[in-house]
């Protein structure tokens, strides 16, 4: 009987065996392997997320606890989502070298570590230190997860296994704010903080249980001309460009409002304790429905309309939120979080249509300029509040909508442009 093939790497000049070796097969459902593996996205999804927004929903208790203003407190955010901008397309390019599944588990190991320390932080610079460790590290599982999916999946499962790893990002943020709400009630926004960590500790165990290993990723060499020439030809693509700007503005928008709404209910005449502040983060479903249909809407109207139509449902969200009414407010949030997934799932899958090559590389830079966005809108909100209440965070965010307007429109007219001048030539 031959031995079992080990998919080990052939060395020039050895003997190689006269039979031949059975290929491996890709993940498909209906079998262990790829349950198995979804489940472990799953975990790394719901785990990362959690982390990286595990200050947000306890932004009032750590000002009170440090007595820093919104705005010093909102970096506990803004470090951890600016290093992940930073982190994200280098992690990227390293884990075409030294393969998927060590990235990820790095990236886990040392985020999840982190998380296990942000607790103890004996002040708020060392807090926001370590949160920008944590969001370097987190920045290396988006970077290699749908690479590794792409490689050891089915083409026809891949959609399903992609929308698992991305519904554990969608529940992981929304849970880290939930559970870090309560167990911040019951025992202080550090015990709020180390629930979380603890909970990311137990993902992170099944992940590393679950996860198969890779069997068709091959090592490329690091040739940073080569990933420099493609990042430059994304920047110098004009759709590209603007279309990480919308997807940047979208999420300065989202990023003011959740990293200054908790403020606002916990003082006068709200004074929401913390456990309900962090229910507040459960309107994320809104937006997971949202997102799943923005390729309808896409269908209906067109890029460009789906995009008028998020715009337009995310500011009508603003206006409501500024009503002194907790059911309005409610309701405003409805509308932000339905108006910006929506947004982001039409700039996202755009991305992915506009680039011809280096698709690894472009969605890395949506990614990178997203979480600009995010923690350029928790500062400036967090900054706009301290100053001038909630009615200064609003105005923030409308700018912003305005100028994904003002994209939108340049965007039309340029298309338009085009037509007429290829219609010229003719």
């Amino acid at each position: 009987m031959p031995p079992a093939h080990t998919g080990a790497p052939v060395i020039p000049g050895a003997s190689t065996p006269s039979f031949p070796a059975s290929a491996p097969e890709a993940h498909e459902p209906g079998r262990p392997g790829y349950r198995r593996l979804s489940l472990a996205l799953f975990a790394a999804g719901l785990a990362t997320f959690a982390l990286l927004y595990s200050t947000q929903a306890l932004l009032p208790a750590i000002s009170d606890g440090f007595g820093v203003t919104a705005g010093q407190a909102s970096w506990t955010v803004s470090a951890a989502t600016g290093a992940l901008a930073l982190f994200v397309l280098p992690l990227s390019a390293l884990s075409e070298r030294f393969g998927r599944t060590r990235m990820m588990t790095i990236s886990m190991v040392i985020a999840v570590g982190v998380g296990l320390l942000v607790p103890f932080a004996p002040n708020l610079e060392w807090l926001i230190a370590l949160r920008a460790v944590q969001g370097a590290a987190i920045a290396g599982i988006p970077a290699s997860a749908m690479a590794y999916l792409a490689e050891e999946v089915k083409p026809k499962a891949l959609v399903a296994a992609i929308g698992l790893f991305v519904a554990g990002n969608s529940i992981g943020g929304m849970s880290g704010r939930l559970v870090t709400g309560w167990a911040a009630q019951a025992w202080g926004w550090r015990g709020g903080l180390l629930t979380v960590g603890l909970m990311s500790l137990a993902c992170a165990a099944a992940f590393l249980v679950l996860l198969p290993r890779a069997r068709f990723f091959r090592p490329a060499s690091l040739n940073p001309r080569a990933v420099g020439r493609t990042v430059s030809g994304h920047l110098r693509d004009p759709l590209l460009l603007r279309l990480y700007g919308i997807g940047a503005l979208f999420m300065t928008v989202f990023g003011a409002v959740y990293t200054v709404i908790g403020y606002r209910l916990v003082d006068e005449p709200f004074s929401l304790g913390q456990g309900l502040i962090g229910s507040i983060f459960l309107v994320y479903l809104v937006g997971t429905a949202s997102s799943a249909a923005a390729g309808q809407l896409v269908a209906r109207l067109g890029r460009r309309g789906a995009l008028y139509l998020a715009v337009t449902t995310t500011a009508a969200g603003l206006f409501l939120s500024l009503a002194e009414s907790l059911t309005a407010i409610l309701l405003g949030l409805v509308l932000i979080t339905a108006g910006f997934f929506a947004g982001h799932a039409v700039a996202s899958a755009a991305v992915s249509r506009t680039a011809k090559t280096g698709r690894a590389q472009a969605s890395a830079l949506y990614q990178s300029a997203y979480y600009v966005g995010s923690s350029a809108g928790g500062t400036l909100g967090a900054l706009a509040y301290h100053s001038a209440g909630w009615a200064a965070t609003v105005t923030l965010a409308l700018l912003a909508v305005a100028g994904v307007v003002t994209i939108t429109l340049y965007g039309s007219h340029a298309a338009r442009t085009a037509r007429i001048a290829t219609l010229a030539a003719r």
